[in-house]
Parts: C-alpha cells; structure tokens; sequence
C-alpha cells in the first residue's frame, strides 16, 4: 500500500484520510448479527404468573448409626446386636419410606472383612444409601 504522491519533489505530506472499509465490515457484520438475532428474543408468550410463597417441604430420612468394633461386635443406633439381628433390622429399614441412611461406623483396626459384611448385608436388605464415618482430627 503506498502513500505516496507523484510529486517529484520528493516531499511527503501526512495522509489526513481514515480507511473506512474495515469500520464499515465490522458494522456490517453487528448489523447481520443484530437482524439474525432479533426475531429470536421476540418469540416469548407473555402470560401474568401467579404469586404464591412458598417453601420446598423437604422431609430429612433419618439416619442409622452402625458401629463396628474390632473384636467384631456390632452396633445399632448404640445396641449391641448380633450379625442376625443386624441383617432382620436392616430388613425393617428398607420397608421404610423414606430409607434411612446408614452411616458406618468402624475402628480403625477392624477387618476389612467386618466391614465388607455389612455392607453386603446392607445391598441385600435393599438399603442403598451407605455412608463412612470418619474422623477428619485423627487424618494423617
């Protein structure tokens, strides 16, 4: 792109114009953009909602706390039972509506087995949600 003149003199004077083709394109471009986008902010049915206050009304199931010590005995909501009572009350839960969730319980060195047990015996009985008790002050 030369700015220059003819002129022989050699003398160059500034360029005193804007180049209004890009200026232009960009309009151009918002302008097709605006067109195109227009009809579709236009398209809502207007319609008078009713008022009304209200609160979601939401029911908290309650939770069952399963203790296991190490020694292998089992605890329900702090009631020593044993692995049958444990398997007959899990049943009961599960009928319920809403479940309850169960929140385990475990000594740090119960076995893994303990643990396994329960929560198979848990899927049995139809109670779905399980969840670990830990103690975030004792994390290494």
């Amino acid at each position: 792109m030369a700015f220059g003149g003819f002129s022989k003199d050699g003398a160059k004077a500034p360029l005193a114009e804007i180049n209004m083709v890009p200026l232009i394109d960009v309009m151009l471009v918002l302008l097709v953009v605006f067109i195109i986008t227009a009809p579709l902010l236009t398209h809502a049915v207007k319609i008078d909602l009713p008022k009304a206050s209200s609160h979601a009304n939401q029911t908290k199931p309650d939770n069952v706390q399963i203790a296991i010590r190490t020694d292998g005995q089992y605890y329900w909501s702090g009631e020593a039972v044993d692995r049958g009572e444990l398997q007959r009350r899990m049943r009961e839960a599960a009928s319920q509506e809403p479940q309850p969730e169960i929140h385990l319980r475990a000594d740090r060195t119960a076995q893994y087995q303990l643990i396994a047990d329960v929560m198979a015996d848990a899927s049995k009985a139809g109670l779905v949600r399980i969840g670990f008790v830990s103690d975030p002050s004792t994390a290494l």
